[in-house]
């Protein structure tokens, strides 16, 4: 007959306690390891929230369509109203030799890259208002991380819907070889990621998408009215080429422009293709090192 006295039940952090016999045996529990910065938490948190993004586009589909739509009926409407414009204009036909079907197809491009920024901007808010990034913030991962997993997500989508575009450039204008349209689809990739980043970093300081809303319409589309996607560099008054040279889209339309083209003589811009690629990339990576820091930064408000 057992006639031990237990005043208490052993308890340890981390272990469970089973009964046997009279003792109490502790029993190991096992624990699931997570990634800290050291061991690679900042590209295992960022390719998580990339892949979080991705399901979720592909979960909705409408998405799909409603970044397509508005952007393609732009592109059907000005270029079948201005291409006979376009094309007996003697200043841009004599650089351009395009009609406005041609000239506006890039432009399009970047406009589908911008909506799906803007859709990819909105998720930031809509995650701090339903707690979901408050979790992501409290996790063993750098703050670099959501930057990362956001920007890489919302710009592979962005990306993706605008190559679905692309497929119908082949009909419409000139092909310029697989090697030009590969570097333009590498070129739109750096857009779609310059365009996701200025979204972040606008929406993350924010905790009401009607201002959010408010920030975009000064921001988003006068850089894209000013890039030469609408009209040509070459055609404008002294001062919208001054707005235009100092717009970093421009830089971006350029470089898309002429490589889709297959020739530097279609692009209109402040530099020739070569430099406007150049400079494009190098605001995009300072971008990207500006938001990074941002987010690094508490609020000033004090919340997550």
């Amino acid at each position: 007959m057992c006639t031990a006295k237990h005043k208490g039940k052993p308890s340890g952090l981390g272990r469970s306690v089973a009964y046997d016999g009279g003792q109490y045996m502790p029993q190991s529990t096992p624990t699931t390891e997570i990634p800290t910065t050291a061991g690679g938490g900042l590209w295992w948190g960022g390719l998580t929230l990339c892949h979080r993004e991705l399901i979720g586009y592909f979960r909705s589909r409408g998405r799909l369509f409603s970044a397509l739509a508005t952007p393609a009926l732009f592109w059907l409407m000005l270029g079948s109203g201005l291409n006979q414009a376009f094309s007996n204009s003697p200043q841009v036909a004599q650089g351009l030799q395009i009609g406005y079907r041609q000239y506006f197809f890039p432009g399009s491009m970047v406009m589908i890259v911008m909506f799906t920024a803007i859709f990819a901007s909105y998720s930031v808010i809509d995650e701090r208002n339903n707690g979901f990034l408050q979790g992501v913030l409290a996790a063993p991962i750098p703050r670099t991380s959501i930057v990362l997993g956001k920007v890489l997500g919302g710009a592979l989508i962005a990306t993706l819907q605008a190559l679905v575009f692309m497929l119908a450039w082949p009909v419409m204008g000139h092909w310029p070889g697989w090697l030009s349209m590969s570097a333009a689809a590498g070129m739109l990739l750096v857009i779609a990621v310059a365009l996701t980043v200025i979204g972040f970093a606008l929406a993350w300081p924010m905790d009401s998408t009607a201002g959010f809303h408010a920030r975009l319409n000064l921001i988003y589309f006068p850089m894209w009215f000013l890039s030469g996607a609408v009209f040509p560099y070459d055609s404008v008054p002294l001062w919208l080429k001054i707005l235009m040279a100092v717009n970093p889209l421009t830089y971006g339309q350029t470089a898309l422009a002429a490589l889709m083209h297959g020739s530097n003589e279609t692009a209109s811009g402040p530099v020739n293709a070569t430099c406007a690629a150049a400079i494009f990339m190098v605001f995009t990576i300072l971008l990207l090192i500006a938001t990074a820091k941002q987010v690094a930064r508490p609020r000033s408000d004090g919340l997550l």
